[in-house]
């Protein structure tokens, strides 16, 4: 990987970048996203936030290497702390967990005026990215599930607005996401059926372990999510 050719993941990320967009990418590691992005005429200039060291150097290196400090800024911060309010329109965090990057837009609230898309790609979790922006008017316009070495990605993309708009059976959508369970390609049934087999077997240990309260409470949580995957399947 590198700033001419990206990961499948990040490619995806970056196909959803508006056309002449300032772009923040947020916990950008190399900054291969930004220069892609920049070098492929989806953005004008960028920042990408780094908040551990190591990453941070190796940003900048990448970013000097491939001749783009003059329009991509490596900032050290935390979270959306590396921009001003207004500064950009188009945010990007990708290769997180869904708790974490709905920690830091909820941090950075101030930070989102003037941003039209976010472009979020959580590992895990990409519920709580959905159920974050439903209750802060995110409108979800677009989802990508794709599988890479092994492991398998959601793209999630929104833009101000209506947040409830794309939910029609809440419960089962802000799982599941909308727009994949319309399409139901491959990828994501592999991963729903990898999750009813793991949730099926944690019940099964958890009936087998006695009727603790927090038992009790996990089986039911995990029989609700086995049925509303199955019935959506």
């Amino acid at each position: 990987m590198n700033e001419f050719r990206l990961s499948k993941r990040l490619e995806t990320v970056a196909s959803f970048i508006p056309k002449g967009a300032t772009l923040a990418d947020i916990g950008s590691d190399h900054a291969y996203l930004p220069c892609y992005a920049y070098l492929h005429g989806y953005i004008i200039k960028a920042v990408a936030g780094e908040v551990a060291d190591g990453p941070l150097r190796s940003a900048k290196q990448q970013v000097e290497k491939a001749g783009l400090s003059h329009v991509i800024s490596v900032r050290k911060g935390d979270g959306l702390a590396v921009i001003a309010p207004g500064e950009v329109d188009c945010i990007t965090i990708a290769g997180m967990g869904g708790t974490l990057i709905a920690n830091i837009l909820e941090a950075g609230k101030n930070k989102l005026s003037g941003v039209k898309r976010l472009i979020l790609q959580p590992n895990v979790g990409a519920d709580i990215v959905r159920k974050w922006m439903m209750s802060n008017d995110w409108e979800l316009i677009a989802e990508r599930i794709l599988k890479e070495d092994g492991r398998i990605y959601e793209v999630l993309v929104a833009e101000k607005g209506d947040g409830k708009k794309p939910y029609v059976d809440m419960k089962a959508e802000l799982l599941l996401g909308p727009f994949l369970l319309k399409e139901k390609n491959d990828v994501f049934l592999e991963k729903w059926r990898h999750e009813l087999e793991q949730w099926k077997r944690i019940v099964r240990q958890l009936a087998e372990k006695g009727e603790t309260e927090s038992a009790l409470a996990k089986k039911r949580e995990l029989e609700e999510k086995i049925k509303l995957v199955e019935e959506a399947l």
